[in-house]
């Protein structure tokens, strides 16, 4: 038996997860779900019904993406993405939060703005661009969020900016994010993505 994986192949939560279990090179099973019609049996796992959520062959189940990511690091980290010997540095971890809860926020007002006509896309564009200009910056200094090497970090956030990039392309690179732009297109661009993207 494997581990299963109940995962979405466009969800930025589920790309991080498959990324760092395949890199830990554990072998697991992979369900993709729709979610309009969600099985029965990832809401056993998890009920309240988001992917993605890994059901371990002990019966424990983890249904946050980034405890996933540790996990699977945990069980082999062999390019070393965990940057603290327990896991993971105050400094990433807040990082990650910037990411996951102001920043999130702000990704879906922008990318939905028409189910919020109280203001324009671009202002809900520039409630999300504080995230932009610290990670740019970040990168002005090192080629990666932590430093000169790839981290967690990285790739904890990497598919939520390639979901901001996506909602209008031509405005993100035409941005003054430059180092951002290039740091993303290579995320992108790796065998890494490239693998857990495939249908």
């Amino acid at each position: 038996m494997k581990p299963l994986l109940y995962t979405f192949r466009r969800c930025p939560y589920a790309i991080r997860a498959r990324m760092a279990i395949r890199i830990s090179g554990i072998a697991v099973d992979m369900q993709e779900v729709k979610l309009r019609d969600k099985p029965d049996a990832l809401l056993a796992c998890s009920p309240k019904g988001t992917v993605p959520v890994l059901q371990l062959t002990d019966g424990r189940v983890i249904d946050e993406s980034l405890d996933i990511m540790l996990w699977a690091l945990s069980v082999n980290d062999p390019q070393q993405w965990l940057d603290h010997p327990n896991g993971l540095s105050d400094e990433a971890m807040g990082l990650i939060t910037q990411n996951d809860e102001p920043f999130k926020k702000a990704l879906d007002y922008y990318k939905y703005s028409v189910r919020f006509p109280e203001h324009s896309e671009q202002y809900y564009r520039e409630q999300a661009e504080f995230h932009l200009a610290d990670l740019d910056m970040r990168l002005r200094k090192n080629n990666y969020l932590m430093g000169n090497r790839l981290t967690l970090s990285d790739m904890a956030i990497f598919p939520f900016i390639r979901q901001f990039a996506n909602v209008d392309k031509n405005w993100f690179y035409a941005s003054q994010y430059t180092r951002l732009i290039q740091w993303l297109d290579a995320r992108v661009s790796s065998d890494l993505f490239t693998a857990v993207m495939q249908k």
